[in-house]
């Protein structure tokens, strides 16, 4: 099954603005894919591989001119996995500033992988792009509306990578993903000096979604510093395995401002980690997983819109909550997910922002709020 993706079209657009292109995104979430996808479109273009070594070793502090004798007449050029390539910051700025009609394409697993070593040599002469695994949208155009809505519950369980969507196993496929490539990038870090704690720390986060997180207690569980917990977490996130949500504050002094919570990219990939598929009817975190679903179904909505927004949950010392609050400039859009429907209690909420209405989200109406 190919499935067309959004971003696209932003790239091929991005194409004729003189900058490198950067494309992050975990592992198997159809980066390659879509570089080839591009590559369709344009004339002479040439995919190149850094995992293959006559390549690492072409871009390899080789000159300007040798570089580009290796890339040949081609007026694009990807470059795969182009953190392979040592100091491939410096030499992307090599080739950008030498052969400014050269359109490239630079892509990476990881942003600690990539945008570490180009972040500077490359400060504004790049263009970056995040690849999320499959939207819910890009789905249902795939499938079709009601298709996608029937298949719902099991995008929800298994998650939206590509080769999940497209597995007739998929609890089998979802769970190798997990094993195989989730871990991959954070546990070779020299940073790293207790990979099976970092699993461990992943395991616990899985058990939280949807709750605030208190990294003394992980610390403590773990037997680990609280500033090992913290930097962990901030790997994971670069690995774009979790994402935090902050409180919304707004000096009120009933407002929970002090814990986050902590999300997954992919649903899948957090249900593979407890092991646990079940169907919603018989889970206890249901309402939770789909909170999750709809919290990164928003963030890819957000992203093909090419509308930013800062993203938050809301809670007072009461207990009264929000699930997800998005701030644009100076305004608020609130969304309340309740898995099976029915009322929601939004009177604290309507008392602090009486301007601000709250949508509510359910397996029936998740798809108005991606339009």
């Amino acid at each position: 099954m190919h499935i067309e993706r959004s971003i696209k079209s932003q790239v091929l657009a991005s194409l004729s603005h003189g900058k490198v292109l950067l494309l992050y995104g975990a592992r198997q979430v159809g980066k390659t894919t879509l570089v080839k996808e591009v590559l369709k479109t344009i004339p002479f273009g040439r995919y190149l591989s850094c995992d293959e070594p006559d390549v690492r070793d072409a871009f390899t502090r080789q000159s300007s001119t040798a570089m580009k004798a290796f890339i040949g007449t081609a007026s694009l050029v990807v470059l795969d996995e182009a953190q392979r390539v040592p100091d491939i910051g410096i030499t992307l700025k090599l080739l950008h500033d030498t052969y400014p009609d050269l359109r490239i394409i630079a892509t990476g697993p990881s942003s600690f992988d990539l945008a570490n070593s180009i972040v500077e040599p490359l400060t504004g002469r790049n263009i970056p792009f995040t690849l999320f695994p499959i939207s819910y949208g890009e789905f249902a155009s795939t499938v079709g509306e009601i298709e996608a809505r029937r298949l719902l519950e099991h995008r929800v369980i298994h998650g939206m990578y590509p080769s999940v969507i497209a597995s007739p196993a998929p609890d089998q496929e979802v769970k190798r993903l997990c094993n195989d490539y989730l871990f991959k990038d954070v546990l070779r870090l020299d940073t790293v000096r207790k990979p099976l704690v970092v699993e461990q720390l992943a395991r616990l986060l899985a058990m939280q979604v949807g709750s605030e997180v208190s990294v003394n207690e992980l610390a403590q569980k773990l037997e680990i510093s609280r500033p090992t917990i913290l930097s962990y977490i901030r790997l994971l996130e670069q690995a774009f395995v979790i994402f935090r949500l902050p409180p919304l504050g707004r000096n009120r002094r009933n407002e929970i401002t002090r814990l986050e919570k902590i999300y997954f990219y992919d649903t899948g990939m957090r249900n593979a980690l407890l092991d646990d598929f079940k169907l919603l009817s018989l889970r206890q975190d249901a309402g939770a997983l789909f909170e999750n679903f709809f919290i990164v179904e928003r963030m890819k909505w957000r992203q093909l819109v090419g509308t930013d927004a800062r993203h938050y949950f809301w809670r007072t010392k009461e207990g009264s909550e929000i699930d997800y609050v998005e701030e644009r400039g100076n305004e608020l859009q609130a969304f309340e997910c309740k898995l099976g429907g029915g009322n929601i209690n939004t009177r604290a909420w309507h008392n602090a922002f009486p301007e601000v209405p709250v949508t509510q989200i359910t397996m029936e109406t998740l798809k108005q709020s991606l339009k």
